[in-house]
């Protein structure tokens, strides 16, 4: 009978360290420590959080795939600048899965859903009064994640997990141009009104507001940074 093999000890470290590195590159993105169109040096930050160069690479990969990256032959990877188009598309995808799990909701809207979401709310303004720009998104996207867990449609939550990725730099454009920051947080105390209502079309026109409103601050971002291109 054969022995049984040990785990791979050393490749679950090295996944974890890639993990990591992609984390702490994801913060820097969001808190703008590396700017729309800055190449990242490989060996800079190999140097700067004590690693080799293949997790360092091996995390720009990943980021790659999440859209936050972009990579140019034989120059490396540098931040992407997401356009006005590109940003287009990532609103009207959201607006797709929103509006689908709103309505999904109203029709289970649990007093559970109820509770959770209220109480997701009151963390996020207690984060947007806080200077932590990055919790502020975290907490700002936990919220809709929420809204499409209690939806209760797996796949419809995965593509909005897929989409989160790029939506982290969206907000970001939003809280840097938004006049008060706070705000975006008590805005979504309407979409509870709505789903208290138990009204599809309150619900559909809160959403549709809600995520218009949002996309409004991401194109003047765009306009105020002159992000136009991810290519240069």
């Amino acid at each position: 009978m054969a022995l049984p093999t040990a785990a791979p000890r050393p490749f679950i470290h090295q996944q974890n360290l890639v993990e990591q590195v992609a984390d702490y590159l994801t913060q820097a993105i969001i808190q703008q420590h590396f700017l729309p169109g800055e190449r990242l040096s490989e060996v800079q930050l190999s140097r700067d959080l004590g690693v080799s160069r293949a997790p360092v690479r091996e995390a720009a990969r990943l980021l790659e795939s999440r859209g936050l990256l972009i990579s140019k032959p034989r120059r490396g990877f540098f931040v992407r600048a997401l356009n006005a188009v590109e940003l287009e598309d990532v609103f009207d995808l959201r607006l797709c899965l929103e509006r689908h799990a709103i309505q999904r909701l109203t029709e289970r809207y649990t007093p559970e859903a109820q509770r959770a979401l209220k109480q997701q709310v009151e963390v996020l303004c207690e984060a947007a009064a806080g200077n932590d720009g990055t919790r502020r998104i975290e907490e700002d996207l936990q919220f809709h994640r929420l809204m499409l867990h209690y939806a209760g449609n797996e796949r419809l939550l995965r593509a909005f997990d897929d989409l989160a990725h790029e939506l982290r730099l969206c907000i970001t454009l939003i809280t840097k141009t938004h006049e008060a920051p706070d705000t975006i947080a008590t805005s979504h105390f309407k979409l509870l009104d709505a789903l208290d209502s138990g009204s599809p079309a309150a619900c559909r026109e809160a959403i549709d507001y809600h995520i218009g409103v949002a996309r409004k601050f991401v194109v003047k971002g765009v306009g105020e940074t002159g992000d136009s291109s991810d290519e240069g």
